[in-house]
């Protein structure tokens, strides 16, 4: 299994280590990940041959950076079981609309807000219904545009678990405006806790998904499950529809959208009430994907001083409104 990670050292610099046997062992150069992954094969290989000879480091004793920092993140929402949950906040009986099924649609995410496991993650100011949203990121190996499916996946470097961090009552309201998501989401997105590469989940492949088990708990306790093999589009195939187009960079992520059961929000949705409840300061937020590893987070009080802005000075005037 082939698995890269970023890593503090005990010098207090950032490493590139190979994760084996429970350790992190470093690689000669401290190289980035994806120079790494688009390295010739025999430089790559002989630099994993070479790893661990400076340093073993034990993963319960590293302190983890982020694999990659991504140009631009987006998010696809690529779970039926998931929409069809949140849309009973509509009302009973609300479908699915007709468009999500044609193709697979996302968002953009803030780049500059990822964190990785084991980062704090500060409350957001004004919010009262924080939560998570269990997700898979794929990395893309390098700049790319209007990609046929046939090539689509000697494309992506590899895999991470995605925590997508959200303020579900601050998002509410944004989306009466009739765009997306903007402060209800921009504030932390957690990234790791390693890269996979794909050569490494060959073993959970059918056909065209991966059967990866997912979890996600609060403070120890599981509150939603669900399989990656559930996507409603492959990796591939949302790579095909986000280079359509569009260029679409080296290093870059594409999120899967949150899985079944992987939001308390869609918990809300489908029992009318909120329990589980959201979550609070102190909680620990930890994601398991099979193949991938743990990521984990701790809720920790807000330091940020909250300013806001006085509502829209009126200039089209009531009586033409």
């Amino acid at each position: 299994m082939t698995q890269y990670a970023r890593y503090v050292g005990p010098n207090g610099m950032v490493h590139t280590g190979r994760v084996q046997y429970g350790r992190l062992q470093d690689i000669p150069g401290d190289p980035e990940i994806l120079d790494l992954l688009n390295a010739p094969a025999g430089v790559r290989r002989d630099l994993d041959v070479r790893a661990g000879r400076q340093q073993r480091l034990p993963l319960e004793e590293a302190t983890l950076a982020v694999p990659v920092q991504p140009r631009a993140m987006r998010d696809f929402l690529v779970f039926e079981a998931h929409i069809a949950g949140m849309k009973k906040l509509d009302g009973p009986g609300t479908p699915v609309p007709a468009q999500w099924y044609e193709a697979p649609a996302f968002l953009f995410m803030n780049p500059w807000s990822v964190l990785p496991s084991g980062a704090d993650i500060p409350m957001p100011p004004f919010t009262q219904r924080l939560d998570f949203e269990l997700e898979v990121a794929m990395i893309v190996k390098d700049t790319v545009r209007d990609v046929p499916i046939e090539e689509a996946a000697e494309h992506i470097a590899g895999f991470c678990i995605l925590n997508d961090w959200s303020a579900r009552d601050i998002q509410a309201g944004e989306m009466r405006v009739g765009l997306g998501p903007s402060k209800g989401k921009d504030f932390a997105n957690t990234l790791g806790p390693w890269l996979t590469t794909p050569d490494a989940l060959e073993q959970y492949r059918e056909g065209d998904r991966y059967a990866l088990q997912m979890s996600v708990a609060v403070n120890g306790e599981v509150v939603g499950t669900d399989n990656l093999r559930n996507m409603s589009w492959s990796f591939e195939e949302m790579l095909v529809h986000a280079s359509r187009d569009a260029w679409v960079g080296a290093g870059d992520v594409l999120a899967t959208g949150t899985a079944s059961q992987g939001a308390l929000s869609e918990r809300w949705a489908r029992s009318g009430s909120l329990t589980p409840a959201p979550l609070q300061v102190g909680d620990v937020v930890t994601m398991t994907v099979e193949g991938l590893g743990t990521v984990s987070n701790r809720i920790v009080e807000s330091t940020s001083p909250a300013h806001t802005v006085p509502p829209a000075r009126r200039t089209y005037g009531a009586d033409r409104l």
